[in-house]
């Protein structure tokens, strides 16, 4: 694979690049969640060409990563590619049933019904696993451990993205509510909670309270989208594309008056962030 000579090229001590040999797994890591990032991003635009390049750059992360667990001789980009493959394999019996992974994969209509639920089981097996080998828990009780519960979401995930993991993670073995309602009554609460902590009086203490009640909201929001079958990450970008719209218009709105923003009142501004819900109405949008 030429990408992989590449890197090996790049990371050379003698002769690669100065950055590329300098760097480490905990200087890339944030490279990496940033080019995951640009990938659903040019999926949400539906740019295909943009789209191929931003695979490209996250395929450059997972090389990177790999090369250099291969020089510090921990495991090399074939590992990486042998390891998912088997694991995809594992989990899709339905699909690779009695073939040892072969060509010969055959369909097993009844157990893709229950795709998902096989899924989710053999992953639980893994963590049990896991947890076995990592010397945590025997296999008895690493099913029921804390850490087995959570075991692969990774503390270093998108908030967001980790608060629904666990959260639903939780759901699986039945702590959750039972439907929608209570998951608004209880953003009712938290939202009152956040509220009393704003009117009272300012100080540290108050900070930390007003801080905490603020991430207890967060989390439960994500709570409801997930109940909504909403991705929260999705809602959230989404609601940042239509306020960069929606100030685009404001901004064009105060060229046209020759005013600069900062000269603006609010309720000027107002004008323009109306005219552009009015826009996007007419448009079909929302």
């Amino acid at each position: 694979m030429r990408l992989i000579a590449i890197m090996a090229r790049l990371r050379d001590p003698e002769s690669g690049c100065p950055w590329d040999v300098k760097q480490c797994f905990a200087t890339i890591a944030p490279y990496t969640i940033e080019e995951a990032y640009e990938v659903a991003d040019a999926i949400e635009r539906g740019d295909m060409d943009d789209l191929k390049d931003e695979l490209g750059d996250l395929l450059l992360q997972v090389v990177f990563h790999a090369r250099m667990a291969e020089e510090a001789g921990h495991f090399a980009f074939a590992d990486v590619a042998r390891s998912i493959s088997e694991k995809l394999i594992r989990r899709h019996p339905h699909v690779f049933e009695g073939t040892g992974g072969d060509a010969k994969a055959t369909l097993n209509a009844k157990a893709t019904l229950n795709a998902k639920a096989t899924w989710d089981a053999i992953k639980a097996e893994e963590r049990k696993a896991k947890a076995v080998r990592r010397g945590t828990a025997d296999a008895a009780a690493a099913e029921s451990a804390t850490r087995d519960l959570f075991d692969g979401i990774g503390a270093g995930l998108p908030a967001l993205l980790r608060s629904l993991k666990l959260q639903d993670r939780a759901a699986r073995v039945g702590f959750d509510w039972p439907t929608v309602a209570p998951v608004l009554d209880k953003v009712d609460e938290e939202l009152a909670e956040l509220r009393a902590e704003v009117a009272a009086a300012p100080g540290p203490e108050t900070d930390k309270r007003r801080f905490e009640e603020f991430g207890d909201l967060m989390f439960v929001v994500v709570n409801l989208g997930r109940r909504l079958d909403i991705d929260p990450e999705a809602a959230l970008r989404s609601a940042n594309t239509k306020f960069v719209r929606r100030m685009g218009e404001v901004v064009k709105g105060a060229a046209e008056e020759g005013r600069k923003l900062e000269d603006m009142r609010l309720d000027e501004m107002g004008v323009y962030w109306d005219r552009a819900k009015a826009i996007e109405r007419e448009q079909g949008g929302k």
